[in-house]
């Protein structure tokens, strides 16, 4: 089976779904990753020169390649929509690009981000894949799920049709969510200190928190947003 994981940003591919691809991947599935945005730049609020922003977007490049190695992503492909200023953007311009890639690689599921979250291109990202995957005859994507990314999500503190409501848990071993801890060690500048919930201890929390729910020592939630049979 072919997947793909739409992410807006570096390192969310990993924060959202890390265990689960690499559950998939051991079970046999081929997964690739698009990530649409450039990340990090909002960050500085007037870098002096262009360079730096170069090299710091270089520096984010190298640490996601080695962070899908440790997943085992077949591929990770990066568009540069300027970090959290999708907004700025047409949205059919998105929708296009995500399009694109639905016809190279012909996934059947598709990860993406919660539509509820805080952060203006999760939830751009989210309406993109939706309407790049109607389901229309021919379109081969019959699944998506919508995974919280740990920051984003939990922050916007939204309630009703905007919250985060898992109703899908992924069963994760000790092995999977590690290489999920180790692929998300690889990014050297989004890894925070504890206990900020972009630290291993605490999405190491989340899995067990998940675990809980769903009768599991770990696991990863998911919203079901479409599922075509």
């Amino acid at each position: 089976m072919n997947i793909l994981v739409v992410a807006a940003h570096p390192d969310d591919e990993i924060l959202g779904v890390g265990g689960t691809i690499a559950k998939h991947i051991e079970n046999g599935d081929k997964v690739w990753a698009l990530i649409l945005g450039e990340g990090q730049v909002s960050r500085f609020a007037k870098p002096e020169h262009d360079i730096e922003i170069d090299e710091i977007l270089q520096e984010l490049r190298k640490d996601t390649i080695t962070s899908a190695k440790i997943i085992g992503f077949e591929e990770v492909f990066f568009e540069q929509i300027s970090d959290n200023r999708f907004d700025s953007v047409d949205l059919l311009d998105i929708v296009k690009i995500v399009e694109s890639y639905v016809r190279k690689i012909e996934p059947a599921v598709i990860y993406t981000h919660h539509g509820g979250d805080m952060n203006i291109d999760h939830q751009l990202t989210y309406k993109a894949v939706l309407t790049a995957t109607r389901p229309m005859a021919g379109c081969p994507v019959k699944t998506i799920y919508a995974f919280e990314t740990v920051s984003s999500t939990e922050w916007n503190f939204a309630y009703g049709d905007e919250a985060f409501t898992p109703n899908v848990f992924v069963h994760l071993t000790q092995e999977q969510l590690q290489r999920k801890l180790d692929a998300m060690a690889a990014y050297r500048s989004e890894l925070c200190e504890f206990p900020h919930p972009r630290s291993l201890k605490m999405l190491e929390a989340v899995a067990t928190r998940w675990g809980g729910v769903c009768g599991a020592p770990y696991a990863e939630a998911f919203e079901l947003v479409r599922d075509v049979r």
